[in-house]
Parts: structure tokens; sequence; C-alpha cells
């Protein structure tokens, strides 16, 4: 099954070895993300005039959140397809980040 499915591939021009790689870094970035989201605790803390155990909040969130969607991305896959599914989320997690390093500008 597995060879039939690499011969497809290879016939339809698709190279098994990008599509690996784009998976191993969506799945890379999420490490980083968690442990930006940790350092950057005190931070949140500070801009947000909150306790660090309120600021906790924003990390306890990113996990629930992470926590549901990983089981319900199956669904989501067979839903929409597993390749418009990586780039949608691709698209709104750098959305996302990019909307959280806007700085605004404070006074």
């Amino acid at each position: 099954m597995a060879n039939a499915n690499a011969q497809q591939a290879q016939n339809a021009g698709v190279n098994p070895w990008l599509i690996a790689a784009s998976l191993m870094l969506a799945t890379f970035m999420e490490v980083p993300d968690t442990a930006i989201a940790s350092v950057a605790l005190p931070y949140i803390a500070g801009s947000l005039s909150a306790s660090t155990d309120e600021a906790t909040w924003v990390l306890t969130s990113y996990l629930v959140a992470n926590a549901v969607i990983l089981p319900a991305s199956n669904w989501f896959s067979l839903r929409f397809g597993r390749k418009r599914f990586l780039v949608m989320c691709v698209l709104i997690f750098t959305a996302a980040s990019f909307c959280c390093a806007q700085r605004q500008p404070s006074g």
C-alpha cells in the first residue's frame, strides 16, 4: 500500500521528501512557539498589569487549544483534504504570529 502511494506520488510529479520536510517544519514550529509563550509570560503580565499567575492563563489557553485541535485535525483533514488543511493552518499561524508581533505604541 505504501509503495503504491509512493509510486502514485512519483507519477504525479510530487517529491515525497519535499512533503516530509514541509510537515516536519510545520510540526517543529509548535515547539519554539510554546517556549516563546513561556519566556514572554513576565512581559505579558507587565504589559497588562496582571500578576504572573494571571498571565499563565495565556500559556494554559494555548495548551488547551492545542489539546483540542490535535485530535480534531484528523476530522479536518478528512473533511477539507490534508494539503488544504495544512496550508490553512500555516496561513492562520503566520497571520496570528504577525498580529502578535505588532507592538502597540506606548503613550
